[in-house]
């Protein structure tokens, strides 16, 4: 357990908690200095597969950037990975679950925004409020809503900075499923555990072609692109694995390598 946020490994997923619940969660450099590091030890560590992040509590995910924090002048350095120490790490091919467990505003809805799937507890509010203060949704907000829910529904919510219930936001696109609040971590973990059944290269694999794809302008330069983990896939043990088990009629035996 670190100062501002918790870590547990079940296997090869990885459970991360934001805990500043005396400040609803938000973030400050230093916690996302912390977060860095933890974002760093999971994406290295070859046994951890998937991550999963939520906040402590039962109000909050993150209230984003600790304001207070700011005001009082404190240093507002951030990480190379950006805010939460995920959302400029653009480059990282193992899936993150989001698990918003309660309000997640501004940065909080950024860090949810970089995930590759969000799960919403009923209590679930998101917000890019940014404007309402005299500043903008600068960790990537502004260009990840617009992509993931199309740019007219994405200007509805960022040019009013209005709050958006669970249910709208699963209806907008960007949340994956809305849960009650108390099957918040089942269900995030389930979903983990369904992407575990899958040979961990070949989601890594999905995950870089599908992102990076989008850099192009067309579907055949996005094909033709060369891509690093698809290489791995095909130099791996597990290429050989998925069909020898799927012809001896079990469950395979990954080894992510």
């Amino acid at each position: 357990m670190g100062e501002f946020a918790k870590v547990e490994k079940e296997g090869h997923l990885t459970v991360i908690t934001i805990n500043r619940p005396e400040n609803m969660n938000a973030l400050h450099p230093p916690a996302s200095m912390e977060l860095e590091t933890i974002f760093n030890d999971f994406e290295s560590d070859p046994e951890q597969w998937v991550a999963i992040i939520t906040g402590t509590g039962d109000r909050a995910f993150s209230a984003g950037n600790d304001l207070k924090y700011q005001a009082s002048g404190g240093d507002m350095s951030m990480p190379a990975s950006g805010f939460a120490g995920l959302t400029s790490r653009y480059n990282m091919v193992k899936p993150v679950i989001a698990a918003v467990n309660g309000m997640a505003m501004g940065g909080g809805f950024e860090i949810a925004l970089a995930c590759d799937i969000i799960i919403a507890s009923e209590k679930a509010i998101f917000a890019l409020p940014e404007p309402k203060v005299g500043l903008a949704a600068l960790a990537g907000g502004m260009h990840r809503l617009p992509r993931q829910i199309g740019l007219k529904r994405a200007m509805g919510m960022m040019l009013t900075a209005r709050r958006v219930a669970a249910p709208e936001a699963l209806q907008l696109g960007f949340v994956n499923e809305v849960v009650p609040h108390g099957e918040l971590m089942a269900k995030a973990k389930q979903w983990a555990n369904e992407i575990l059944e899958c040979a961990p290269l070949s989601i890594r694999t999905t995950k870089q072609v599908a992102v990076q794809g989008l850099k192009y302008a067309n579907i055949e330069d996005a094909m033709n692109a060369n891509y690093d983990q698809m290489t791995l896939m095909f130099q791996s043990e597990d290429v050989f694995e998925g069909p020898m088990a799927f012809a001896q009629k079990r469950k395979p035996n990954w080894k992510g390598k």
